[in-house]
């Protein structure tokens, strides 16, 4: 049978099975009975130990009358809740006829409930207690008891609510009806109560109708905290005031709940808010801040409206109002974080942590947890280099933007530091993003210590990025390296919103590449047609030598960066696009790569030539214009002969014009205009190139789209010559040279004096072809329509002159012309 003085749970659960009863407590025997037999008549059995737990021991102080019984057990629920709100109901009405001073109870005077305890849970705890050595702390024991008396699985605020959003009806309420108490001066705390819960439909929405009001009426009281005023702690003079510290924000969630029946403990511990400093020892330091813990269906919740109202900007002394969702009913596991009770239970984790663990955790603000971030190291918040090196990793479920922030060390962890940032400054570490994931290889410039925040926002988002977490990181030895350049465009690799601009996949990953040779070649895979421009930048590099070392591809499935590298040590290439056609919208930054040259560079005979067009090789601008099957589908061409033929077809007939360039201090012995002979028969075009030097040239495409527009460029070529023997001229075409026309012999401008020299050419529709120089040669024409002939040189000659007439004139017109070398002239 049960003893007289009964075991009495409290409501500050997990602690619920250490309250005992005094003498004077109004229970009598005839109540045992009574709750006994409403066990019996739940569980269906008796339970003569029920008692054990708690018999025979004196409480530490007198306690007020047991506020109300709580049955949790499964079997029978309806009777349960039947029971519970007739007890309610005289709880409410027992309530009533107290002083307000009386009802304004403290943690350690809170209303009790009687738990019934499973026989299989008490035989478990007999079983501990026979066994020492494996005995767990009282808190975590008393938790699984009294989980087990409940028979439910544990709660988490999902299940409670999906999201915030289901508090729409309540939140508008509480903050309309909020802003007519205060224009009405109405500070009564159950008065405001009756009017903010009026419509409430259940205990959650009452307890969220009070969490509103405190974090939308109540603001911090910084100057209070900083000493500057007097602290006010009177719940009607808060209100009156709009103002308070944590204690005013506990004091009154506790009060408030108490006029709705809500069972509110007020938490004290230790957080991670303004004055604190990151790896400071908190063991021996009185703790600095109140939060509360409500039972709700008969499980603890926790929530902190002083950390829901905004949050305080030491640098200004002032509050800064920002409603943080998050901090109601907070999951413990998120909690801990940054709250650390005093007393282990309210911590209401399954497997409580020490303080020295909470002292080394990460912090990581409400960002963190509402953005599905997840951290995969380090562990703790400090972090020590290994060979000047340190490295931060977070994942992810829902693609996010990341940038971060590396300072010298502050002593607070909320000091001098913004919540939000657009871009970043620093040159000390490499960010990278891939799919499900983001690491932040860090290398401090020097020995020392530094804070580092880092900073995420949803993909989608257009504001500022917000601060998620933060370490310190001490360096020894900083790692001696060259300089990185700045990366402005927050991560490292393909941005989050590569995908959105069009640029499906990259043949460079996140990480540094190696360049070899002083050349790297980017792929970037995209899914519709693109526009592209290209950044290079390297700490001791002119922008002008920049443009010079870019060659860019543009076509319908893929863009194409060539890069060379004229320095050692790292560069930043970064690439913008837009839709090819939608020329109103701007490029935007599509990805930044890290490029790394140990090894050879490039001299600067050896980067490209100026002015090279945003498009190089065939790609998109070539196939709209009608031009294709070109022999040389890359933008770079390579020649070890000097010499080489580019073909293609000209689908729509275009008129077509070809420039060649290169650096203008060089020159060559005739115009580079020499070097470039084009020849068009039917469809087909073909463009022979003979460079007169080393080095690099630029093959210029053009073509008339309209008959009275202008000339548009189709595409640039690279061409790298690297025969060291110069080519020779083609000869000097002139108009009447047009389509159909080939030249089969000679293929050089340039020919020798005292020489015979055989012409085969073709000119469609010619009636007569003419070699002109001392006399004049006829070609004759054979049966393959070849106009051919064995022409003289001559002694003396300056040029001959291949002409042709058409149609039933008599007049000649002039093709082109042949130099003839002159014994004083050097070639």
């Amino acid at each position: 049978m049960m003893s007289a003085e009964v075991a009495i749970q409290k409501f500050s659960f997990p602690f619920a099975c250490s309250a005992r009863l005094s003498q004077q407590d109004e229970v009598t025997q005839m109540g045992c009975v009574q709750v006994k037999a409403l066990e019996n008549q739940i569980l269906g059995e008796s339970n003569p130990v029920i008692g054990a737990l708690v018999h025979n021991e004196k409480p530490e102080s007198p306690e007020p009358p047991a506020a109300q019984v709580l049955v949790g057990a499964e079997a029978s629920q309806n009777a349960v809740l039947s029971r519970r709100t007739a007890l309610e109901k005289l709880t409410v009405e027992s309530e009533d006829q107290r002083p307000a001073a009386k009802r304004q109870l403290s943690s350690e005077s809170a209303a009790r409930t009687i738990t019934v305890v499973k026989k299989s849970a008490v035989r478990k705890e007999a079983d501990e207690q026979r066994q020492p050595q494996q005995k767990a702390p009282l808190g975590r024991r008393l938790v699984t008891l009294c989980d087990a008396a409940v028979g439910k699985k544990k709660k988490r605020r999902k299940d409670l609510f999906a999201n915030p959003e289901v508090f729409h009806r309540v939140d508008s309420h509480v903050i309309s009806v909020g802003a007519e108490l205060k224009e009405k001066r109405v500070y009564d705390v159950k008065a405001i109560v009756q009017s903010i819960t009026l419509g409430a439909r259940n205990e959650l929405e009452k307890l969220r109708a009070i969490w509103v009001w405190l974090c939308n009426n109540i603001e911090y009281d910084v100057s209070g905290y900083l000493g500057h005023s007097e602290k006010l702690t009177a719940p009607e003079d808060v209100i009156a005031a709009g103002r308070g510290v944590c204690c005013s924000y506990s004091n009154l969630c506790t009060e408030m709940c108490r006029e709705v029946g809500i069972e509110c403990q007020e938490v004290p511990g230790h957080s991670k808010g303004v004055g604190y400093r990151q790896g400071q020892s908190l063991k021996h330091v009185k703790s600095d801040h109140l939060w509360n813990a409500v039972l709700l269906g008969g499980q603890w919740f926790l929530l902190d409206a002083c950390w829901g109202a905004g949050r305080v900007d030491m640098e200004h002394e002032s509050f800064v109002k920002r409603f943080d969702d998050f901090y109601f009913l907070t999951d413990p596991e998120e909690f801990i974080d940054s709250h650390f009770p005093d007393e282990e239970k309210w911590q209401l984790l399954d497997a409580p942590i020490a303080l020295e663990e909470f002292e080394r955790r990460v912090f990581k603000t409400s960002a963190f947890f509402t953005m599905g971030l997840r951290l995969i190291q380090p562990h703790h918040f400090l972090i020590v280099t290994d060979d000047g090196e340190a490295n931060v990793s977070l994942g992810f479920s829902r693609p996010a933007t990341f940038t971060y922030e590396i300072t010298q060390h502050q002593d607070l962890l909320h000091c001098g530091s913004s919540e939000h940032k657009d871009s970043i400054n620093s040159s000390s570490g490499l960010l990278t993003v891939s799919n499900r994931s983001m690491k932040l290889q860090l290398l401090p410039p020097a020995s020392g210590t530094y804070d580092v925040k880092v900073f995420a926002r949803p993909e989608a988002a257009t504001t500022p990025l917000i601060w998620v977490c933060s370490f310190m990181v001490e360096c020894p030895t900083p790692r001696a390296m060259e300089e990185i350049p700045e990366n402005p465009f927050l991560s490292w690799g393909l941005q989050p919103v590569a995908g959105s601009l069009g640029v499906a996949d990259s043949s460079q990953g996140s990480e540094a590449a190696e360049v070899k040779d002083g050349v790297f070649d980017l792929v970037l895979k995209t899914s519709r047609p693109l526009m592209v421009l290209c950044e290079l930048v390297h700490p001791d590099m002119e922008a002008a030598v920049a443009k010079r070392c870019l060659a860019t591809q543009i076509q319908p499935g893929a863009l194409t960066c060539h890069v060379l590298c004229p320095l050692h040590g790292f560069y930043r290439l970064s690439v913008f696009v837009r839709d090819y056609e939608k020329t109103e919208l701007k490029f935007q930054n599509a990805a930044n790569f890290l490029l790394h040259c140990k090894g050879k560079v490039m001299g600067p005979d050896e980067l490209f030539p100026p002015n090279l067009g945003s498009a190089c090789g065939p790609g998109t601008r070539t196939s709209e214009a009608g031009l294709s099957k070109f022999s040389h589908t890359a933008a770079v061409v390579s020649t070890q002969q000097g010499k080489c033929n580019i073909t293609f077809y000209n689908q729509r007939d275009l008129e077509l014009h070809s420039v060649l360039a290169r650096e203008e201090s060089k020159t060559a012995a005739f115009p580079l205009s020499r070097y470039l002979f084009c020849t068009y028969t039917d469809s087909k075009v073909t463009v022979s190139v003979s460079l007169p030097d080393v080095g690099v040239y630029r093959l210029g495409l053009y073509a008339r789209i309209t008959p009275a527009g202008d000339f548009s460029p189709m595409c640039d070529f690279v061409l790298r010559n690297s025969c060291d023997q110069p080519g020779p001229p083609f000869p000097c075409v002139y108009s009447a040279w047009r389509k159909g026309c080939v030249l089969f012999e000679p293929r050089v401008g340039l020919l020798e004096p005292l020489s015979w020299v055989r012409f085969r050419v073709r000119v469609p529709g010619a009636q007569r072809v003419s070699v002109v120089g001392e006399t004049r040669t006829d070609l004759k024409l054979n049966k393959s329509r070849v106009w051919e002939a064995e022409v003289s040189s001559g002694n003396g000659l300056q040029q001959l002159k291949l002409a042709a007439s058409f149609g039933e004139s008599s007049d000649m017109d002039v093709l082109m012309t042949f130099d003839i070398k002159q014994p004083d002239r050097e070639v």
